[in-house]
């Protein structure tokens, strides 16, 4: 039985671009780079970077388009709702905080459950503490959460974008045209 390794090597770069598109939506998973280091990688691997010329341009672009879609969508949703500087700091508070594991939910549902829940309670208690009013806390809180997930939407298909412009244009060099 041959065992063919550059199919093999092929498949492995791909799982690492899906842990990449998982990344592009999930906070501290890496995302676009990751996406950018699998090609890079199977240009090394297929000994052959004019036939990752194409994606490794439209990665690069996805990585910098997340980047910007990453602090626009968090600004937008927190435009929107009426955040102030203050929910804005406590949302990224907040998110270092559940990451950590230094919120109470998180012995219920793990650093995830705690990423999520992060941003929206350090937002309001922010936008309360410069404001005092909870109701407009919890809009803006609201609001900054729901920016940033819609942000992390658009880097997931863009994500995709790219994976889908990697396998069609190399496609042909690991199983022929």
């Amino acid at each position: 039985m041959h065992i063919n390794y550059l199919q093999i090597s092929y498949w492995l770069v791909v799982a690492v671009m899906i842990v990449g598109i998982i990344g592009a939506v999930v906070p501290a998973i890496p995302g676009a780079s990751l996406i950018l280091i699998a090609i890079v990688t199977w240009g090394f691997a297929s000994g052959s970077f004019v036939a990752i010329k194409i994606p490794l341009i439209v990665t690069i672009m996805v990585l910098v388009l997340s980047i910007g879609v990453d602090f626009l969508a968090g600004y937008l949703g927190a435009k929107k709702a009426g955040a102030s500087k203050w929910g804005q700091i406590g949302a990224v508070v907040g998110l270092v905080l559940g990451f950590l594991g230094l919120l109470p939910t998180l012995p219920l549902g793990g650093p995830l459950l705690g990423m999520l829940l992060g941003p929206l309670l350090g937002a309001i208690i922010g936008e309360f503490i410069y404001r005092k009013d909870l109701f407009l806390a919890v809009r803006a809180g609201i609001g900054i959460v729901v920016g940033t997930l819609v942000g992390n939407l658009i880097q997931g298909l863009l994500a995709i974008a790219a994976v889908i412009v990697f396998l069609a244009t190399t496609w042909s060099q690991v199983y022929g045209a």
